[in-house]
């Protein structure tokens, strides 16, 4: 089996390119010129130089391969419309003209988000409603989720669309960047006393989820949620990982003046090119319960949580040891 992965050298594509190796898929990898690729290289038979946004670049990308996973996004909280449109709707629809007629099938990697930011996403279904929140980021994945969708019947073997949840692991952002905020002068506060489920997924348990949406058949055409059955708060959550570092939660912000401040601070600190303090991203997903129903990717995938919490938090440990505290 051959693989396409964009988006290789994050914290999902790189363990992704990982579980393909060991399972014998030869794995092509599209990687911007000049950007560091030494932490996958074992496990990638092709290296693709080339650009989402530079269609000429990606000419022979998908040639012969079975599948396609196209991850490469921009992942922040924060940025401006452009940032995150460009890369994450322009560049899929590049993606989707340059593989349509040569790849088997379509991966598309998407977000929880695309359901909405700021109403409790707890049980929701994959038919059910999604909303836009006038966050660039969640409405850029659901307008890409539409571009897919609307593509399928281009692949032999159909496009399918993957929603995780928030995505734990070696260089997550749910880690990284949580770490390195419980050092500034705000701190990472609780929201809404962190009460809610931190709607996790482990790294892991999502790429499981990613292989079987490329290689069940029967998934043409589907979308599927992954989330980690842990129902984890984000007070034990943030405590668990604070404790790495010395740190822990500071104070408590109530939802509707953390979301209202997310939106003041991004007015101002966004055409500056500053990072806001707080964001409505950032709150609508810890402030809000976002435990999505992923009875059908059990169901269709046999999907399941195969990384505990606590066997998750202690490779978290370690890592930070290694990474963020060395």
């Amino acid at each position: 089996m051959k693989a396409v992965v964009t988006g290789a050298t994050g914290c999902i594509g790189a363990v992704l390119c990982q579980e393909l190796k060991a399972g014998g898929w030869a794995v092509r990898s599209l990687v911007r010129p000049g950007r560091d690729y030494g932490h996958i290289s074992g496990y990638i038979s092709e290296i693709h130089p080339g650009d989402i946004l530079i269609p000429q670049t990606l000419v022979g990308l998908a040639d012969g391969a079975d599948v396609v996973f196209h991850l490469a996004a921009r992942v922040s909280d924060y940025g401006s419309k452009k940032q995150f449109y460009e890369p994450i709707l322009e560049g899929t629809r590049n993606m989707l003209e340059a593989c349509a007629g040569k790849a088997g099938r379509f991966v598309q990697v998407s977000s929880i988000t695309a359901c909405g930011v700021g109403r409790h996403l707890n049980g929701q279904k994959e038919a059910d409603r999604c909303f836009r929140s006038g966050i660039p980021y969640s409405d850029a994945k659901l307008d890409a989720e539409a571009l897919v969708s609307s593509s399928s019947d281009r692949f032999p073997r159909g496009c399918v669309i993957v929603r995780p949840s928030n995505v734990v692991g070696p260089r997550s952002p749910w880690v990284d960047d949580v770490c390195r905020h419980f050092f500034t002068l705000m701190g990472i506060p609780l929201i809404d006393q962190g009460r809610y489920s931190a709607s996790l997924v482990h790294v892991d348990n999502l790429v499981d989820g990613i292989i079987m949406a490329g290689t069940n058949e029967d998934a043409a055409g589907r979308t599927y949620h992954f989330c980690d059955d842990w129902q984890v708060s984000w007070k034990r959550y943030l405590t668990d990982l604070s404790a790495f570092i010395g740190k822990k939660p500071r104070g408590n912000l109530p939802f509707p003046l953390a979301w209202g401040l997310g939106h003041v601070m991004e007015t101002l600190c966004t055409p500056l090119g500053l990072r806001p303090p707080v964001t409505r991203l950032a709150a609508g997903l810890m402030g809000r319960d976002n435990h999505v129903d992923t009875s059908k990717a059990q169901k269709e995938l046999d999907w399941h949580t195969r990384v505990s919490y606590p066997q998750a938090m202690q490779h978290i440990g370690e890592y930070v040891k290694k990474t963020i505290l060395a």
